[in-house]
């Protein structure tokens, strides 16, 4: 028996089914093992298979072994063989009826909604059949069943659709009867269509399949009638697929189709007004990938954007639909913005008057201009964004429905993605006051599409309009929360979880009256329950969750900016035990934003502790019963922290120390991000502040190897900001007497603080001075003052 066609597990099949004869012993071939075609016999009476037995003949031939019987090791003194003409009748006869009863099985099994096995079973049979014994194809005709498979091209299963294809191959291959009866009613379009959509294996079955039918030529002009069949097959030829099955058979049926007079008049009339009508059409309505698009627009692009300038509205109806259908990949997005797609598409958009665009081919229009707006191609979107083509987006925005509104706001976002049009968005809407408008679509319900589009053009503006934003937000009640109510949907982190947090976490921070409103509706509460819930492995999504956690850890930071006025920002952050979590983000290594984020929140949070740390009440003193007090010692109290002496810990009164803090925080003074050096080494002064014993301060730095991170920092200089806060802490660092006798020995310390003191601001050269005459190295001010003045 003939292997599977695709390789895959083989269609023989010899287990017993309903209305199948079993498999008599004597029709097996002792060597092949399996049924025989044609059966012969030996002098000693054994049957084989006559090619099996002939092939062995040869082998003890070419190895000088004198012919035998296999299954005997008799020697015979003949190699010849007797046909065994009534086994072989015999087996005839077994197999047409074997093969009946398998027809009839399939005929049975072949309709849509069946088992899937069952399908699969028949398709199998039907394949297995007509390898097996051509003759067998009229007994398919006289089943039906070539309509019956192709019904299954209509399957939803992508298996069962590929076996159809391969089992029509079998059955039509080098029979032109069943090559009609497959070419009648749309099975060829469908095949087309199959060329664009299908997986690649269905790809290729279904080139194969063309393929074949091409080879008869009456067939070959109901292929070429078919709209788009050509492109496809020439996209297919040009396409790096790694199938070279699939660009070999388009190829090969493309020289079929070559021979056609009608096919080659059809290419040669693509210029026409109806040919481009026709084509529009069709692709509009066409599945295509990637290649497939890029394909389409460098070769019919040009008419496309021909037929969207013309006056005739069908024409322009089917042009914009089928430069959708292509725009929606950066490649082929790419040829037609240099195809000049995008001036007419501006005015159709924008246009009102005799011969505008209807409001549903706007809303094509705009998601045409959204498609190109939002690829990855670098063009210059500034060019698109005068103050009055964005002023006319936004009325378009307040005057139309939802359906076009998402599409103009995902060109807004488009737009504001790109850095130098987002200025230009930015002052229009400060200019018409459309912020409020924009921010009222973050409410909607029913539709999800427009309401991700506004989040994400929210959080594009933020960065640029933060206040407008917030007090925007203040304004109206509900908008807020309904914000915070889609960070804290329990689904798979989303895009639009990520670009609400992004949005929240724009917004100024030290604004008391929108931390205020995020404390009304309980953001904070949810914002930790997210991350602690991302922390531990229990929300996950794929790509957008470390942009969602650096939000929402932004988010949460703002609460530590509060305290001054708030007292219920004390009261949370003790209650979910926040400085313990911002420490645990320290550790966020590749994730500098969060690291600098929790650095800036501990900052916060360990000046406050000054205020939360308690002095324990002291018993009071006993006297004797003389006139003399006891000379008994003072009672003796433990247990005190020792920088904020009193009674500290992590949880209550934010203590760094407490929280082992210290050590983590130095760790971060070696980061390549600057900023997170800087937030790190912020933190780390707050054990320094006035109010607090600078001389135990230091010593815990010491204890965790801070002095000599602290100094890299200083002689570095790596910005002007750290700079000055290395500057300030070194100062601090260098009124201890004995660590300065060893700085002194430091000559590139000296150099930096002398720098500093030549060429920082006021108060940088005040704390510079300060510290160089801590280790007696103030230079000579000859030489300095020209340099200050």
């Amino acid at each position: 028996m003939v292997g599977s066609w695709d390789g895959s597990q083989s269609d023989d099949s010899s287990h017993f089914e309903r209305g199948v004869d079993h498999i008599y012993e004597a029709f097996i071939c002792p060597l092949t093992k399996e049924v025989m075609h044609d059966p012969v016999t030996l002098e000693n009476g054994r049957t084989f298979e006559r090619e099996a037995i002939e092939k062995y003949f040869k082998e003890c031939s070419d190895t000088g072994k004198p012919p035998s019987c296999p299954l005997t090791s008799q020697t015979l003194s003949s190699t010849d063989v007797s046909p065994s003409i009534a086994l072989r009748n015999t087996i005839q006869e077994w197999r047409s009826r074997n093969d009946a009863a398998k027809l009839d099985i399939a005929r049975q099994a072949l309709f849509i909604g069946n088992d899937e096995n069952d399908v699969l079973q028949a398709l199998m049979h039907v394949r297995q059949i007509c390898r097996s014994i051509r003759s067998n194809r009229q007994g398919v005709r006289n089943f039906q069943l070539i309509r019956m498979i192709i019904d299954m091209l209509k399957s939803n299963s992508h298996k069962v659709r590929y076996k159809a294809l391969q089992t029509l191959q079998v059955v039509v291959e080098g029979d032109e009867e069943s090559k009609e009866i497959l070419a009648e009613g749309d099975t060829v379009r469908t095949l087309v269509k199959f060329l664009s959509h299908e997986p690649s294996k269905g790809k290729e079955a279904a080139v194969s399949l063309l393929f074949e039918l091409s080879k008869s030529e009456t067939l070959c002009e109901k292929i070429g009638s078919v709209n788009g069949a050509l492109i496809l097959l020439v996209g297919l030829t040009s396409s790096n697929s790694v199938n070279v099955s699939i660009v070999e058979k388009a190829d090969r049926t493309l020289e079929n189709l070559e021979r056609s007079e009608e096919i080659v008049k059809q290419m040669a009339s693509y210029g026409s007004l109806e040919t481009k009508l026709s084509m529009a059409t069709f692709l509009g309505d066409l599945a295509l990938n990637n290649d497939m698009k890029v394909l389409v627009a460098q070769t019919v692009g040009s008419s496309l954007v021909d037929l969207m300038r013309s006056g005739d509205m069908p024409q322009r109806e089917a042009a914009l639909k089928a430069l959708n259908n292509i725009s929606s990949f950066d490649g082929s997005a790419k040829v037609l913005i240099d195809i000049g797609i995008l001036p007419p598409l501006i005015k159709d958009l924008f246009y009102i008057g005799p011969n505008n665009l209807p409001i549903r081919l706007k809303e094509v229009s705009a998601t045409i201009l959204a498609n190109i707006v939002n690829i990855g191609y670098d063009f210059d979107k500034a060019t698109l964004v005068s103050e009055n083509r964005v002023e006319n987006l936004l009325y378009l925005i307040s005057n139309t429905g939802p359906a076009i509104q998402c599409k103009l706001l995902e060109v807004l976002v488009g737009l504001t993605s790109c850095p130098k049009a987002v200025i230009h968005v930015v002052s229009a809407i400060k200019t018409s006051g459309a912020i409020i408008s924009l921010v009222q679509f973050v409410e909607v319900r029913e539709n999800n599409d427009l309401r991700l589009a506004s989040i994400k053009l929210l959080h594009n503006l933020s960065p640029f309009m933060s206040e407008e934003l917030a007090g925007a937000l203040r304004a109206t009640a509900g908008q807020l929360g309904s914000i915070v109510a889609i960070i804290s949907e329990k689904t798979p982190i989303s895009e639009e979880q990520a670009a609400a947090a992004g949005l929240l976490a724009e917004l100024p921070e030290r604004d008391l009256g929108l931390t205020r409103e995020l404390l009304g509706v309980g953001a904070f509460e949810k914002i930790i329950s997210k991350v602690n819930g991302i922390r531990q492995g229990e929300i996950k999504g794929m790509r957008f969750t470390m942009n969602f956690l650096e939000g929402l850890v932004r988010i949460l930071s703002r609460i530590t900016f509060a305290f001054n006025n708030e007292p219920r920002a004390v009261a949370f952050c003790r209650e979910y035990n926040v400085a313990s979590l911002f420490i645990h983000l320290l550790q966020s290594n590749g994730q500098d934003n969060i690291q600098m984020v929790s650095a800036m929140a501990l900052e916060n949070l360990s000046l406050e502790s000054v205020n939360l740390s308690r002095t324990p009440d002291l018993p009071p003193p006993s006297y004797c019963g003389s006139i003399f007090s006891c000379m008994s010692k003072p009672p003796v109290v433990t247990g005190l922290c020792r920088i904020h002496q009193g009674i500290c810990s992590l949880r209550e009164t934010f203590c760094l120390v407490e929280g082992e803090a210290v050590e983590k925080l130095v760790g971060l003074l070696d980061h390549e991000n600057d900023k997170v050096v800087e937030a790190s080494l912020a933190a780390l002064s707050s054990l320094l502040e006035d109010g607090l014993e600078v001389e135990k301060g230091v010593q815990i730095l010491d204890e965790a190897d801070g002095i000599r991170h602290i100094l890299n920092v200083l002689t570095e200089t790596r910005t002007e900001r750290l700079t000055r806060r290395a500057v300030w802490v070194v100062e601090r660092i260098l009124r201890i007497e004995f660590i300065a006798i060893e700085v002194a020995k430091e000559p590139n310390v000296s150099a930096a603080l002398v720098d500093a003191f030549q060429n920082g601001d006021f108060r940088t050269r005040q704390i510079a001075e300060n510290a160089l005459k801590h280790i007696d190295k103030i230079p000579n001010f000859s030489a300095i003052l020209p340099n200050m003045a």
